[in-house]
């Protein structure tokens, strides 16, 4: 009886350590491709944060009102980090293949198959907002012959709007509740047209009179 006890432990640690010694190899092997992958998404983080430094990109931003998104990490870091774990999860997936996890290495595929998705809506961020700003500029440049708090305003509902689609477009590109959010921008579209339909019938119509008799004379 004790004998075959014995035998059945030593024929289990025997299997153990034989699945462990024909594992170390593969262990060792995807080690040796996520560490290579790690190295190369390092390098192509510095290289674009080194770009974007050499650019003034930060610079580029703050210059046409791009909302900062903290004090110790901007948009370059975004970016940089993004293209990190781009390149991260390319390594991953046949690092998963190599050790034996296929599920894991379909759900980074999975993964790497989405993070496109949020390159684009970062650039869909970044382009958006900065057309909100130069909007703003323009109309206010080109509505000299209104007084300044009317131009003001306009020009800045008409940031304010833009900045609101952009935001939409982004939820949508992410693909978070893209029905709501189709939703929410017909209803904004419909709030900011009777908004402004009320606003020059009521308060605006001193403003509304100045921008029209200036377009009439620009068309004399």
């Amino acid at each position: 009886m004790l004998e075959q006890v014995r035998e059945s432990l030593l024929g289990a640690i025997n299997s153990i350590v034989e699945a462990i010694v024909l594992y170390v190899p593969k262990f060792i092997a995807g080690l040796i491709i996520l560490l290579i992958g790690i190295i190369i998404a390092s390098i192509v983080k510095t290289i674009i944060l080194s770009v974007a430094k050499t650019l003034k990109f930060e610079t580029f931003l703050k210059r046409y009102g791009v909302p900062e998104l903290r004090q110790d990490y901007n948009w370059s870091n975004l970016i940089a980090e993004i293209s990190r774990w781009f390149v991260i999860i390319i390594f991953l997936i046949p690092t998963a293949d190599v050790w034996g996890l296929p599920r894991i290495g379909t759900l980074l595929n999975e993964v790497l198959l989405y993070l496109p998705n949020v390159f684009v809506a970062v650039v869909i961020a970044l382009v958006g907002f900065v057309l909100a700003s130069l909007a703003h500029d323009v109309i206010l440049a080109s509505l000299k012959g209104v007084s300044q708090e009317s131009a003001k305003m306009i020009a800045t509902g008409t940031q304010w709007a833009i900045s609101i689609f952009v935001i939409l477009a982004v939820l949508n590109q992410l693909g978070v509740a893209s029905d709501l959010i189709r939703i929410l921008f017909t209803g904004i579209v419909a709030m900011i047209a009777i908004a402004g339909g009320i606003a020059f019938g009521l308060g605006g119509q001193d403003s509304a009179r100045q921008v029209l008799e200036e377009f009439k004379k620009r068309i004399k």
